[in-house]
């Protein structure tokens, strides 16, 4: 039985937090950019839901406006893209490399289920430097997590048995609880030192230890 691995990639492998938070401050200064981003991640949820049918450039060009917009902040017109046109710079977590390939040399598929667009995550798999046997992006299939399609999508498209299937990802709203609903078990990054809700089957706060941690799920 082959065992897969399926990643969330904007804040499990790619450090979105400080993608955005650096135009946040080049737009409108450090000492806004950390209320900024707490809001910004409210801001993007509600976005998505008011059309799933949209691309993520949209919603990231979108949440922008209605960030500026809500705080009363002053945003040119040659800055509307101003995410969506640096999210390809991005980068990984420097442990990220190190571990997808440690899983890779075990044995593990490696999936994406991400709510993005496809030129998106092919420039993140370019900064994270290891291959994905699959991609699921919410541009191609109109819907964001943690509405479950993306699962159902991958389960399809793959030939991934549920007894050797994890889910790896930080968010628990996105990943964490929908995964868990659906009898998947989970492996949540905890970056930010947040309390579980719903509880994941495994907690670590970066990639480092997760081959091993994967292998005690599901055994070769």
């Amino acid at each position: 039985m082959d065992r897969w691995a399926t990643f969330d990639c904007y804040g499990t492998l790619i450090d979105w937090n400080a993608g955005i938070v650096r135009e946040l401050e080049r737009l409108w200064g450090a000492d806004r950019a950390g209320r900024l981003l707490h809001r910004y991640h409210e801001v993007e949820p509600q976005v998505q839901r008011q059309n799933p049918k949209q691309s993520y450039r949209q919603v990231l060009d979108g949440s922008l406006e209605r960030l500026a917009d809500e705080e009363g902040l002053d945003l040119p017109a040659e800055e509307g893209d101003a995410l969506s046109r640096s999210l390809p710079t991005w980068p990984a977590f420097p442990e990220v490399r190190a571990a997808l390939e440690e899983t890779r040399d075990r044995g593990w598929r490696l999936a994406i289920l991400s709510n993005t667009d496809r030129d998106f995550i092919d420039a993140s798999i370019e900064q994270i430097g290891v291959p994905f046997e699959l991609e699921i992006v919410a541009g191609e299939i109109g819907s964001y997590k943690p509405s479950p399609w993306h699962w159902e999508v991958f389960l399809g498209r793959s030939d991934a048995n549920r007894d050797g299937y994890v889910h790896v990802a930080a968010s628990l709203f996105h990943d964490i609880a929908p995964a868990t609903a659906l009898g998947i078990p989970t492996v949540w990054i905890n970056r930010l030192g947040e309390d579980p809700e719903p509880e994941p089957t495994r907690e670590l706060h970066d990639l480092s230890a997760l081959p091993g941690t994967l292998d005690e799920l599901v055994a070769a």
